[in-house]
């Protein structure tokens, strides 16, 4: 209805939705980097809220080449997650997040405001370690031990998606899809240095559709591609007089998504991949019970850095808040 650009900007906000940087707590020290929220070792159970601006600003053709928005537009979106994470084992632990999401938008003179849930997400985690793997200095092979988390992800569509009763892209807070997805979170703390490696797998469920924006269609089989995504960071904690530390982290993060398939056959016009930076700055107190972060993560606005998907910069901040 509003052209390719726009239509793959705003399916390019639902994509993001769950995949966007959230409250995360490391093994021992709540800083770092990382996308979910996880219990310190030995606590029982934390809450989270975070708040999320990201604006749009162009996107990359299939070929790689970057384009700008056309002169006037005024893409954004604004989200408020929830987060509770609890104790499940010595070694296990479970996480919810749900968001709630706005979209304001301007688009050739069309302005149009909505809100609603986006897509939530239940975790499972297994943390392969027995003991707090920070150490202030290495004196043998254990003392290199990495935290290692192995974790498998639920994203549920609770948002509004274009198979919903929705009159245009502008209504989209989700994806309409369930997904399951695999990750691999390797974390290492030498006081005052950390680094941490983030590699994940998903894979979403094939649904029946028969209504596009609020029209109905010809029944058909849809399955959105495989995701597949890596980070790294590295980032150095500095420890106040009060014992509280603040912790700032460089991170690089490279996410893709395959092509998606109907009644079986490849859509070319789908799947997509984007590349980006973040810098982050986390305080904690000294006890780590309460950790503050903001995040700004930018993808330059330059060729090869995404495929097939709009260009953003998102903001983040959020409150972590271990209760015992």
């Amino acid at each position: 209805m509003f052209g390719k650009p726009l239509t793959a900007a705003l399916l390019g906000a639902a994509a993001l939705l769950v995949s966007a940087p959230a409250a995360h707590a490391a093994s021992c020290c709540g800083g770092g980097g990382g996308t979910s929220l996880i219990l310190p070792k030995f606590n029982h159970e934390m809450v989270g809220l975070s708040f999320e601006a990201e604006r749009y600003d162009g996107l990359w053709r299939r070929d790689g080449s970057w384009v700008p928005d056309p002169p006037g537009s005024d893409l954004n979106q604004y989200r408020l997650n929830a987060g509770y994470a609890r104790r499940l084992g010595t070694n296990w632990q479970g996480s919810i997040s749900i968001p709630y999401v706005w979209n304001r938008n301007e688009y050739s003179g069309l302005r149009r405001n909505t809100d609603g849930f986006g897509d939530a997400s239940i975790s499972l985690w297994y943390e392969t370690f027995d003991n707090i793997t920070c150490v202030y200095e290495v004196n043998s092979w254990e003392d290199l031990k990495p935290a290692v988390y192995l974790g498998g992800m639920l994203i549920v569509p609770t948002g509004v998606s274009p198979y919903d009763s929705v009159d245009d892209n502008f209504d989209i807070t989700g994806r309409g899809f369930y997904r399951l997805d695999a990750t691999m979170l390797v974390e290492k703390t030498v006081f005052p240095w950390n680094a941490g490696l983030e590699l994940t797998y998903g894979t979403y469920l094939e649904r029946s559709v028969n209504q596009e924006y609020g029209r109905y269609v010809e029944p058909y089989k849809k399955e959105l591609g495989d995701r597949s995504s890596w980070s790294v960071n590295f980032g150095r904690t500095f420890t106040l007089e009060s014992f509280n530390t603040l912790t700032a982290t460089l991170a690089y993060t490279d996410l893709s998504e395959d092509e998606a398939t109907v009644n079986g056959k490849t859509d070319p016009t789908t799947g997509f991949r984007k590349r980006s930076v973040a810098a982050t700055l986390a305080w904690a107190t000294g006890k780590k019970d309460w950790v503050v972060k903001g995040t700004y993560t930018y993808t330059p606005r330059e060729d090869d850095w995404g495929e097939n998907f709009p260009t953003t910069d998102l903001f983040s901040i959020s409150v972590n808040h271990v209760l015992r």
